[in-house]
């Protein structure tokens, strides 16, 4: 689905209710909006907590992390150097709003055989990341859209040439992500431009 039906999806959901966002191959991502928070998280607006989970066959639910998403780019483009321009592009288009299905089909021309997540698992849980951080962030953020902060790690992992130990400090740290990946798409930066197209920053 496109951007703008998942994130009404998410804002309508009730809470406490589970609502299933996709399925494939025994892999299920779904969204929960809990109404009692964690003691961590009491200072948060209850209506803007999202929790994202993944199920896979008959394991036990989990919430995947930015990490699960981030190394399995970082290896993508290590085994298939040449996937890079397009990886990029993949998921520069679903920042954009696009309909993740539609445009993973970019990839299939590219053997992923060491990814973590299967191709629809991953560009599905990439617009859910975008959404979390638009609806749900609880915290004031530096960016406009707030998604620019994971969407700029997704830009870095898949095109820095750095050693992945290099690469997660940043993240691990809380770090912003370059302003090179994030300032065309920043409504609060200077260089901000509202035509910016996939790949803008290469």
């Amino acid at each position: 689905m496109k951007y703008t039906e998942l994130e009404r999806i998410i804002i309508d959901l009730p809470f406490d209710e589970k609502k299933d966002i996709y399925s494939s191959n025994g892999q299920t991502l779904y969204v929960v909006r809990p109404q009692k928070l964690s003691e961590r998280f009491k200072e948060y607006d209850a209506s803007k907590n999202i929790q994202i989970w993944l199920k896979i066959n008959n394991k036990k639910p989990f919430k995947p992390n930015h990490f699960r998403l981030l190394i399995d780019l970082y290896t993508r483009v290590r085994e298939c150097p040449d996937s890079k321009d397009t990886l990029l592009e993949v998921f520069d288009r679903i920042f954009y709003g696009e309909d993740p299905l539609n445009v993973m089909h970019m990839l299939d021309t590219y053997q992923f055989t060491q990814a973590i997540n299967p191709t629809d698992i991953a560009v599905v849980l990439a617009q859910l990341f975008i959404a979390e951080q638009n609806v749900g962030f609880g915290k004031k953020s530096k960016y406009n859209p707030r998604s620019l902060y994971i969407q700029g790690w997704i830009r870095t992992f898949i095109n820095a040439d750095y050693e992945i130990d290099q690469v997660i400090s940043g993240i691990s740290y809380n770090r912003p992500p370059l302003v090179g990946y994030t300032k065309q798409d920043d409504k609060n930066h200077k260089e901000y431009n509202p035509d910016a197209q996939p790949l803008w920053y290469k």
